[in-house]
């Protein structure tokens, strides 16, 4: 038996129109005719909600057919951020791209942004203490100077 992890996402009417919007804009700093192009499907795919010590993100994709200048059609697969602050959304970043692998980088680079340092990490550690023993090293150097003097 196969269990899913499907959520069921609720937008508003409002927000719907403003990805598609942003989605639309996308297409038209790709170059791609507004008139003739067109977006076939829209979903979002990362729901970040906002807390009281962090903002949250939104990540949606979409494929269509874009229309260029020669009036050939291309398969495309588009990507739009959002930033949500207190409860707006803020487009952060968005692309068009000619196929799906293209956009999954996208997708891994915004994964990796939202990872937090961790201070329980070694690395992060070790740069911690290395600030702190240059601070004392700096202070006591300083001190040492002015009682010299």
């Amino acid at each position: 038996m196969m269990s899913s992890h499907l959520q069921v996402l609720r937008f508003t009417e409002a927000t719907i129109r403003q990805v598609r919007l942003d989605c639309s804009r996308a297409m038209i700093r790709a170059r791609f005719c507004p008139e003739r192009s067109e977006i076939l499907q829209l979903r979002c795919v990362d729901n970040r909600i906002e807390t009281e010590t962090e903002f949250g993100n939104q990540l949606w994709y979409f494929e269509g057919v874009g229309v260029d200048e020669l009036d050939r059609r291309h398969a495309v697969f588009g990507v739009v951020e959002y930033s949500t602050q207190y409860g707006l959304n803020e487009l952060v970043e968005d692309g068009v791209f000619t196929n799906e692998n293209q956009r999954d980088r996208y997708r891994s680079v915004y994964d990796r942004e939202a990872q937090r340092p961790d201070w329980r990490h070694p690395a992060h550690r070790m740069l911690a203490s290395g600030v702190i023993a240059m601070s004392v090293i700096w202070l006591s150097f300083q001190i040492a100077k002015s009682l010299m003097q």
